[in-house]
C-alpha cells in the first residue's frame, strides 16, 4: 500500500473526530440539524488548525445519503468520494492559482448546474485572500444570491485581506490554535496506531514546536520516526529540532535563584558553545518566567494546570520552582527577558545584550509581595499611625534663636520676606501651617531647625551627639533634582515621594498606597544608598534614608512635581494679573472687545553685533 503521511492518513472524517474547534463544530452541527445552513461560510485561522478539514466534513454532512445529517455515515458512495477528493459535487479551488476574474466568471457559469449525486453543490476556495479585487467584485452578486443548491466555503489565513463586501455576505468562523495538551493526546493516539514508542516528554516538545498547528505536529512526528525509528527518545527529538535542552534553561533559573551572576554568564556561553540560537533560548526563558508568574499568582493548583499548557509533571515542577520567587521579582524578570527578546531581533551583538540582561536578572533584590526585602532591614518599615502632634511640630517649626544665632543663620541663608498665598513645600503635611518662602527663592524646608547651605567646612565639622536633630540639609527639591540628573530611573520614582520628617541623621520619605510600585523601587538598598549619597553630597553629612508607606490620612503632603506645578500656576496667575493691569493691554481690550485669558514670558535672543 502506498505510504501516506500522518496528516493525511489521520485526517478527521467526522465532527466528533475534530479537536480544538468546539465552537465551530457545535454551530455547524446545530445548523445542519435545524436546517439553517447558510449559503456562504468563511473559515479563518492559522495553518493546520482544520479549516479545509471542516469544509470537507460539512460537505459530507450535507451530501450524505442519510442526510443532511450532523453525523455522516462515511460508508455511502457520496461520503467516500468526498473523502477521496473526487466528488463531482464538491469542487475545491486553489485561490492562489485561480486569482483572475476569468476564473471567477467560469465558476459563475458552472454554479448554475444542479448537483450530480448529492443535495448540494459545494465550492471550497482555499486561500481566498489571494483573489484579485476584480475577481472579488465578479463574485459579489453570485455570493449574495446563489442558486438554492450552491454553498460556498472560503478558507484563509489572512482574513484582514478579505474585502468587507465579501465578509458581510458570509458567516465567519475564526479557528483557534489547538491547545498543546490536545495535540499531545492526538500525537499519542497516532503513535499507538503506528506502533511507535515515544516518550511523553518528547510529545510535549513536538507539540510546543508545532505552535498550535495539528498538521505541523503530525509532520514533526513523522520526521521524528524517520530520525529515530520506532522508539523515539527525548534526546532524539531535541537533536532533530535543534531545540534548546530544558536543562540549560533550568541552569539559568538556578543561577537567578542563587543570584550568581558568574554562573548565569557561564550558562549563556554554554548555550552558544553548543550551537543553539540565542533568540530561541531567550524565547524559552520568557515562556518559563511567564509560567512561573502564573503559578505564583493563581489561587489553586487546578487553575494553574489549566493555564500552564504543559504536561502534568512539568506543571508540578513549575509550581514548586515558582515558590522560590516573590511575585514582584517574577514581574521584573519577565520584563527584563521580554525586553531583551525584542532587542535581540535588531542588535548586532546579541550575546552582549543577553549577558547584560542575565546579570541584571541575577542582581535583583529578592522581595516579597509587599515590596520589602526577604531579609529584614532595620532601615525599612511602615508607619502605622501619624507622629504625635507635639513631635511633628518640633520637627517642622523653626526653633527660637537668639540674636547671635539669627545673625549666624542669616549669614548662611539670606532672609527673604514671606509671601501670602504660596504653596507649602513638598513634605509639609496639610495640618502643619508652616510659613514658606516665595516662589522666586529656593523652597527651604525648616525641619528640626534652620536649614543652611553647605559650606566648605560643613563636612569636616562633627556635631556633638546632642545636636543631631539640628542636621543641616538643603531643600528637598535640590536633592530630587540631583538624583534625577545622575540617576533618572531612580529620580522618576523619587519625585513621587514626600519628605515626611528628619529624625537626627535619618531622613524619612513617604509614599501613599497608590504609589506602591515607586515605594518598592526606592526601598531597594542600592536605590536608598543613591538618595543618601545625594543628601551627603549636598549637605556634607551622611544620612540614613528610611522609606515608608503612608497610612490613611498621612498622604496629604505635596510631591515635588505637584508643588512645582502649583507654584508655576501661581506664577502664571500673577503674570496674567500683571498683564491685565498694563495700560496698553487695557486699551487693546477696550478697543477690540477681547479678553486676556493667558500670558507667558518669552526670551528674546539678542542679535550678535
Amino acid at each position: 500500500m502506498e505510504y501516506q503521511v500522518s496528516a493525511r492518513r489521520f485526517r478527521p472524517g467526522t465532527f466528533e473526530d475534530l479537536i480544538g474547534q468546539p465552537h465551530v463544530v457545535q454551530t455547524l452541527k446545530n445548523a445542519i440539524a435545524g436546517k439553517r445552513v447558510a449559503h456562504a461560510y468563511l473559515f479563518s485561522g492559522m495553518r493546520g488548525v482544520g479549516k479545509t478539514t471542516v469544509a470537507r466534513i460539512l460537505s459530507k454532512a450535507l451530501n450524505c445519503e442519510h442526510g443532511p445529517t450532523p453525523q455522516p455515515c462515511e460508508r455511502c458512495e457520496s461520503c467516500i468520494e468526498i473523502t477521496r477528493g473526487n466528488s463531482m459535487d464538491v469542487i475545491e479551488i486553489d485561490g492562489a492559482s485561480n486569482t483572475g476574474v476569468d476564473d471567477i466568471r467560469e465558476l459563475r457559469e458552472n454554479v448554475k448546474f444542479a448537483p450530480f449525486r448529492g443535495t448540494y453543490r459545494i465550492y471550497i476556495i482555499d486561500e481566498v485572500h489571494m483573489l484579485s479585487n476584480s475577481a472579488f467584485n465578479a463574485l459579489l452578486k453570485t455570493l449574495e444570491e446563489p442558486p438554492a443548491h450552491a454553498i460556498f466555503v472560503f478558507a484563509t489565513t489572512e482574513v484582514h485581506k478579505i474585502p468587507a463586501t465579501i465578509l458581510s455576505r458570509c458567516q465567519h468562523f475564526n479557528f483557534r490554535r489547538i491547545p498543546r495538551m490536545e495535540i499531545v493526546a492526538r500525537l499519542r493516539h497516532v503513535a499507538e496506531q503506528n506502533g511507535v514508542t515515544v516518550e511523553e516528554q518528547s510529545l510535549g516538545v513536538i507539540a510546543r514546536a508545532s505552535e498550535g498547528s495539528m498538521r505541523d505536529a503530525l509532520s514533526l512526528l513523522d520526521q521524528a520516526v524517520a530520525f529515530g525509528g520506532n522508539t523515539i527518545s527525548y534526546q532524539d527529538v531535541e537533536d532533530m529540532l535543534g531545540a534548546v535542552p530544558d536543562e540549560l534553561i533550568g541552569q539559568l533559573v538556578r543561577a537567578i535563584m542563587g543570584q550568581d551572576s558568574a554562573a548565569a554568564v557561564a550558562v549563556v556561553g554554554n548555550v552558544l558553545d553548543q550551537g543553539y540560537d540565542l533568540r530561541i533560548y531567550c524565547s524559552e526563558v520568557v515562556e518559563r518566567m511567564r509560567n512561573f508568574l502564573v503559578a505564583a499568582v493563581v489561587p489553586s493548583q487546578e487553575q494553574a494546570r489549566a493555564l500552564i499548557d504543559l504536561p502534568m509533571e512539568e506543571v508540578e515542577k513549575t509550581l514548586t520552582e515558582a515558590k522560590s520567587f516573590p511575585v514582584s521579582q517574577l514581574q521584573e524578570l519577565f520584563e527584563i527577558f521580554s525586553q531583551v527578546e525584542d532587542r535581540l531581533r535588531g542588535t548586532a551583538h546579541p550575546r552582549y545584550a543577553f549577558e547584560a540582561a542575565v546579570v541584571r536578572a541575577t542582581r535583583l533584590n529578592r522581595q516579597n509581595d509587599s515590596g520589602m526585602d526577604s531579609q529584614p532591614d532595620r532601615t525599612q518599615g511602615k508607619v502605622e499611625g501619624a507622629k504625635p502632634r507635639e513631635e511633628s511640630a518640633s520637627l517642622h517649626s523653626p526653633t527660637p534663636h537668639t540674636d547671635s544665632q539669627s545673625k549666624k543663620a542669616d549669614t548662611g541663608a539670606p532672609s527673604i520676606p514671606r509671601q501670602q498665598g504660596t504653596i507649602p513645600p513638598p513634605g509639609m503635611l496639610a495640618e502643619e501651617k508652616e510659613p514658606v518662602r516665595p516662589s522666586s527663592a529656593p523652597p527651604h524646608l525648616e525641619l528640626a531647625g534652620k536649614i543652611q547651605p553647605r559650606s566648605s567646612t560643613a563636612a569636616k565639622v562633627q556635631p556633638e551627639p546632642q545636636a543631631t536633630d539640628n542636621l543641616s540639609l538643603t531643600n528637598w527639591a535640590q536633592v530630587v533634582d540631583h538624583v534625577v540628573q545622575g540617576h533618572p530611573n531612580i529620580g522618576t520614582f523619587l519625585k513621587m515621594g514626600t519628605l515626611v520628617r528628619i529624625d537626627g541623621n535619618q531622613v524619612v520619605i513617604g509614599y501613599p498606597k497608590n504609589a506602591s510600585v515607586a515605594c518598592s523601587r526606592i526601598q531597594k538598598e542600592e536605590n536608598r544608598n543613591v538618595v543618601g549619597k545625594a543628601f551627603e553630597q549636598i549637605t556634607g553629612r551622611p544620612v540614613q534614608v528610611l522609606v515608608i508607606e503612608l497610612s490613611e490620612g498621612q498622604g496629604k503632603g505635596l510631591t515635588i512635581g505637584k508643588w512645582r506645578d502649583e507654584q508655576r500656576e501661581l506664577e502664571d496667575q500673577a503674570l496674567l494679573g500683571e498683564v491685565k493691569a498694563h495700560p496698553m493691554v487695557k486699551q487693546a481690550v477696550e478697543l477690540f472687545g477681547v479678553e486676556v485669558i493667558k500670558a507667558s514670558r518669552i526670551s528674546v535672543e539678542k542679535e550678535a553685533p
